[in-house]
């Protein structure tokens, strides 16, 4: 077969140019890169949960710095926030009949109500810092934090908003997918599905699920959720999404429900991680423009006058070396307010912004040492974990692995023989967790466990 080659244009005449609506040459491919480009990135977005890992240090952090905080104010809590508080409880019924803030504690004046709501409180912090049942304790975590909070509204500090958002923000993450027992557990559970064993009965589950549902009913019923309309559309949603999640995994584990929603909770995270980090650049930035336009911070001066100040000074003779140095008080003063307002600006240069992060977690630990502010060191330092690279926190987590294991090889070890009476394992290699050094990561999702109110 011949092909006749395209007739020249007469010797003299240029060729005709393309008529305006005619397309360029090249156009339908860049429509098909963009069009395979956006797919990529839906695909990405609805296929994954992003940033496990950072999820997880949040999750972890904002966890450990609110018990760390209810644990040392255990001795005062009668005083900060319970029923000899000086913000007296009628005027928190008051104040929240205002602002229509939420509240438990505002419930009753009991003492014994309080103590309840405050034990509770420690122990969700306690089952979400190790990441057990999240979905539960991410919850109870939100409705504990809120409650104290809002008992006594002018106890709390800079940080104490922080965590009062970010306890918010975790209900909508998938931030136990590392480094948590439900990892643990669904990675357990996936070697038993790879065996052919079943998976192991889930009784707790259920149980949880059965006793909140109630609780849930008879606090909407009587008006108990604040007099915002988000908070009850939120906890119904968590609490039927459970039962939704528990008859996919056990009806259709393979299945169209499943996988979507898979699809709902992964976009629900990655839109929740975005709003986590557009938060934190937020916080610095007019942090930094507001420290800007104060005469203090213009002439260097600022971080003179509270290392003065008793009441932040609990190293009284390390905060007069530092004052006693005017060019060291004038550099710290000014790179403040330089880090803060460029840390936005190096997002997208990855070293630079890794540089920024180390000198400002720096700057918190100054901030808890210099001015005894623990927890609002605490707190931002957890925020400014969803930037960390990924690569150094899988670095973090294998070392403390491998620490835990060298800690837990100087403890004598129980014999696990049948001979001696020990438990018998499941006959396995070891377990998913210990192959990935000890990281704790959850199998893909779609392949096991569930993402559910109570798991």
């Amino acid at each position: 077969m011949t092909t006749t080659p395209p007739t020249a244009p007469p010797s003299g005449r240029p060729a005709p140019a393309p008529g305006p609506g005619a397309p360029a040459s090249g156009a339908p491919d860049r429509i098909a890169a963009a069009g395979a480009a956006l797919a990529r990135a839906i695909q990405r977005v609805t296929a994954s949960a992003l940033g496990p890992y950072q999820s997880a240090v949040i999750r972890i952090g904002f966890a450990a710095t609110y018990l760390f905080f209810l644990v040392r104010e255990l001795p005062h809590r009668h005083e900060l926030y319970g029923p000899d508080s000086p913000w007296h409880w009628d005027l928190a019924r008051q104040l929240t009949a205002g602002n229509e803030a939420f509240s438990v504690l505002l419930w009753s004046d009991s003492v014994l109500w309080f103590e309840v709501v405050y034990a509770l409180t420690v122990l969700s912090a306690a089952g979400l810092l190790l990441g057990w049942r999240t979905r539960t304790m991410s919850v109870l975590f939100m409705v504990g934090v809120l409650s104290v909070q809002n008992r006594s509204v002018f106890m709390g500090d800079g940080g104490d908003n922080v965590i009062h958002l970010m306890a918010i923000y975790l209900v909508l993450t998938r931030c136990a997918q590392v480094w948590s027992l439900d990892a643990r557990r669904a990675a357990r559970d996936a070697e038993r599905d790879a065996l052919g064993l079943p998976p192991r009965r889930d009784a707790v589950g259920p149980v949880l699920w059965a006793v909140l549902g109630p609780v849930l009913l008879g606090a909407t019923l009587m008006g108990g959720l604040g007099g915002t309309w988000w908070l009850p559309v939120l906890l119904w949603m968590l609490w039927l999404s459970a039962a939704a999640w528990w008859a996919a995994n056990r009806f259709a584990p393979g299945g169209q429900p499943r996988a979507l929603l898979d699809v709902l909770a992964n976009i629900a995270h990655n839109a929740t991680l975005l709003v986590i980090m557009v938060e934190v650049c937020l916080i610095y930035a007019t942090a930094g423009w507001y420290k800007i336009q104060g005469s203090r911070w213009q002439d260097g001066t600022a971080l003179y006058y509270p290392l003065k100040l008793d009441y932040f000074a609990p190293w009284p003779a390390l905060s007069d070396v530092l004052a006693s140095s005017g060019l060291m008080v004038m550099v710290l003063t000014y790179a403040t307010v330089i880090v803060q307002v460029a840390f936005p600006f190096t997002l997208f240069n990855r070293r630079l912004k890794n540089v920024l992060l180390v000198i400002m977690i720096g700057e918190h630990a100054g901030i808890a040492v210099l001015l005894g502010l623990p927890f609002f060191s605490m707190a931002m330092i957890a925020a400014d974990a969803v930037f960390l690279p990924t690569a150094f926190l899988v670095w973090l987590g294998g070392r403390t692995a491998l620490g835990r294991q060298r800690l837990l090889g100087w403890l004598p070890r129980r014999s696990r023989s049948p001979e001696a009476g020990g438990p018998q394992e499941v006959p396995t290699a070891r377990s998913a967790p210990e192959e990935r050094g000890g990281t704790g990561e959850a199998p893909p999702h779609g392949t096991g466990g569930g993402h559910t109110l109570v798991g």
